[in-house]
């Protein structure tokens, strides 16, 4: 099969990249392209180029996996670029669905841009800690100017075609007939003016740009991004320096970050996700459940969240609770989520009209009779959340799927109360839900493959990174979590305080410390889960276990919404609590635990993750996730965990297993009382492993 398709037609060569689905520009296809342009340069008859993409689609960009050997890369797409630029023929991008990353690039070597409407282009190199490398630090600023290129550069994120024309990056806009219009303007360029060469125009030196420069310059030495700063420096050098000398710093800067232990991170997940989202269940595609009409039990904030993901993306949602006032805020949070988005620039103001028009209430749960997939998000409480899927499993069509949205409990307990656990699933959505991306996918013991491989189909129509859990308390994210607030617990209990907590951990890179996540989710909603969860011997029955967040529960000291919790709220500011020491204390003598006048920030970054990452190793000892990268998709989308290190089971890996096992052995031996730091068994034989391949080599 050919990697390019070329033939002519009335003087024109169309250039077809064919390797569906994403047309990957590797090296193989930028020779093969390379050969393309050759072709048409040396066809006397070949007045101009039309280049596109089969299957109504441009090229998703580079190869990723070709970067993993950076020192056997050459600049390949920067020189296709720069002989499209001199193939004294016009050549024209007719850009369907996507232009990402190298795509763009390329696009923007040739002499003119037609993009179909509503398809994507963007430079999101940057979130791979990577920068544009064939020459788009180059050629963008001098066809959209320096903010708008450093703003597509650093920031990452794809804009549409409208948006694209609106800057200057495409030339043209169409509704349809996206080849003819493309060979339209090759002839107009062929038969008029010169091709206008990307590289060879003017650089935008003026003093706003200078300004810019020296803004993003800043920023980005104050946030250690080694990407965002390369790629100041290349667009400066774009405005200072010959093309020849630019381009040839930008592939030095792109070969440098390639070696990058953030690059190397942020690649590790970029694959993790993918192959996350990849299910494979036996289940073909038209197996799958039909999903046309989605049913939400429950208003409250997870369930207004929810409907929310559904009813923007199109999907009509039934949204039901047991009284009328609980729906009318259920509907005014759903409101108040699209006006959001209105003002982000997710959706206009008529595709708000349309969502919420797709939304319809009620109190009884027959109302839910007519829908393909019901979501219970009622209150985290076995016996109350069994009694729904009861009752539900009574009304729904056979064919249904009811999903749970436990974060906790035990999908197979829910299951069997429906009589039909084939067709249950756990689908555990992160608040707020409308925003967080993560999705776990609970496949339960009796869950079917159809079953399971419709809710992963349905996770990427709402937008959301799925991956797949076993059954477990607390399933991937929240069972890891539990080791990390005992040990949050117990260093406020041996004297740390919040304050210091939070600073190590996010000093570390955690988006936000344990006190302030505790506070701002709701004491008491912990501290109810943590009882439960002991009443039901899931976790530690100790009565030091998570002592600090119950006896806050138990004061009434339920964080931001009660104003006071581990700390006082005054407003936005965060202050100490007056009389935490002496309760902390107090607390700890009741136990036996005793007090130190200092602890270290590393102790408590590694007691916090190493409980997490040891757990971790459980988790997939036990096949409740399937591979360490779903954790680190977990705990990366889901919990706050620095993308630039990749996840704490890619952390470990780096810091070392040998390490990982002594750390536990020291905290083993200094808390006897407490079993979890005993290494887990999958971890103690890599580690073991580990040791003896490095003491060998």
């Amino acid at each position: 099969m050919n990697l390019v398709n070329y033939h002519t037609k009335d003087a024109i060569a169309y250039v077809a990249m064919a390797k569906a689905p994403l047309n990957a520009l590797d090296m193989d296809m930028i020779a093969a392209l390379h050969e393309a342009m050759d072709r048409a340069r040396r066809d006397s008859a070949v007045l101009g180029v039309v280049l596109f993409g089969e299957a109504r689609m441009f090229s998703a960009g580079a190869d990723i996996r070709e970067f993993d050997a950076p020192d056997t890369l050459r600049p390949a797409l920067q020189e296709l670029c720069s002989a499209i630029e001199c193939l004294c023929k016009p050549v024209v991008a007719a850009i369907h669905t996507c232009a990402l990353g190298g795509a763009l690039e390329l696009a923007v070597g040739c002499h003119a841009r037609i993009a179909m409407i509503g398809s994507r282009l963007g430079l999101p190199e940057v979130s791979l800690g990577l920068l544009p490398g064939g020459g788009g630090t180059q050629r963008v600023p001098r066809l959209v100017g320096t903010t708008q290129a450093l703003q597509l550069m650093i920031g990452g994120k794809p804009i549409d075609a409208a948006q694209a024309h609106a800057i200057g990056l495409v030339d043209e806009v169409v509704t349809s007939d996206l080849l003819a219009s493309a060979a339209a303007a090759v002839i107009r360029l062929a038969t008029g003016a010169s091709c206008r060469v990307t590289s060879r125009l003017p650089a935008d030196v003026s003093s706003e740009s200078l300004a810019e420069i020296e803004r993003r310059r800043t920023q980005t030495a104050r946030l250690s991004t080694p990407a965002q700063a390369a790629i100041v420096e290349c667009v400066d050098r774009a405005m200072k320096h010959a093309p020849e000398d630019a381009l040839a710093f930008e592939w030095r800067e792109l070969i440098k970050l390639m070696h990058t232990p953030q690059s190397r991170a942020l690649r590790h997940l970029f694959f993790a996700e993918k192959e996350a989202a990849r299910l494979s269940t036996g289940a073909a595609p038209e197996a799958l459940v039909p999903i046309r009409r989605i049913a939400v039990v429950g208003a409250g904030t997870m369930g207004s969240g929810i409907a929310t993901c559904f009813l923007a993306a199109g999907f009509p949602v039934v949204l039901l609770d047991v009284a009328d006032a609980a729906l009318e805020r259920g509907r005014d949070a759903i409101q108040r989520a699209l006006d959001a988005g209105v003002r982000r620039g997710r959706w206009s103001c008529a595709e708000s009209a349309n969502f919420i028009d797709r939304l319809t209430t009620a109190t009884d749960l027959e109302e839910a009779a007519s829908a393909d997939l019901v979501i219970e998000a009622v209150f985290e409480n076995l016996s109350l959340k069994r009694e729904v899927m009861q009752r539900l499993g009574k009304i729904v069509t056979h064919d249904a799927i009811l999903a749970t949205n436990t974060s906790t409990l035990n999908v197979d307990e829910l299951a069997a109360a429906t009589s039909r656990p084939s067709q249950v699933i756990g689908m555990h959505f992160f608040s707020p839900a409308h925003v967080m991306r993560l999705l776990e996918i609970v496949n339960g013991r009796a869950t079917s493959p159809r079953v399971l491989a419709t809710a992963m189909a349905i996770a990427h129509r709402i937008g959301k990174q799925a991956v797949v859990s076993g059954v477990c308390y607390g399933f991937i994210g929240n069972r890891m979590l539990e080791g990390y607030l005992r040990e949050t617990d117990l260093l406020l209990l041996e004297g740390a305080s919040p304050a210091q907590i939070d600073r190590a951990l996010e000093a570390f890179g955690m988006a936000m410390g344990p006190c302030r996540m505790l506070d701002m989710s709701g004491v008491d909603v912990s501290a109810r889960v943590v009882e439960e969860a002991q009443r039901r011997a899931d976790v530690s029955r100790d009565g030091a276990y998570r002592l600090v967040c119950r006896r806050l529960h138990a004061m009434g000291r339920d964080g931001q919404k009660s104003g006071v919790g581990y700390y006082r709220h005054d407003g936005q500011k965060l202050l100490p609590v007056d009389d935490q020491t002496t309760l902390y204390a107090s607390w700890a003598a009741e136990f036996g635990i005793a007090r130190r006048s200092s602890i270290s920030d590393d102790e408590i970054v590694h007691r916090c993750l190493l409980a997490s990452i040891n757990e971790g190793f459980r988790i997939i000892d036990e096949r409740v996730a399937s591979r360490e990268g779903d954790i680190d998709v977990v705990w990366t989308n889901g919990y706050g965990f620095p993308r630039h290190l990749g996840g704490p089971m890619y952390q470990a890996r780096q810091w070392g297993l040998p390490y990982v096992i002594a750390r536990l052995e020291e905290f083993a031996k200094r808390y006897p009382r407490e079993p979890s730091w005993a290494a887990a068994p999958l971890l103690a034989v890599q580690a073991a492993a580990n040791e003896t391949t490095r003491s060998t080599a």
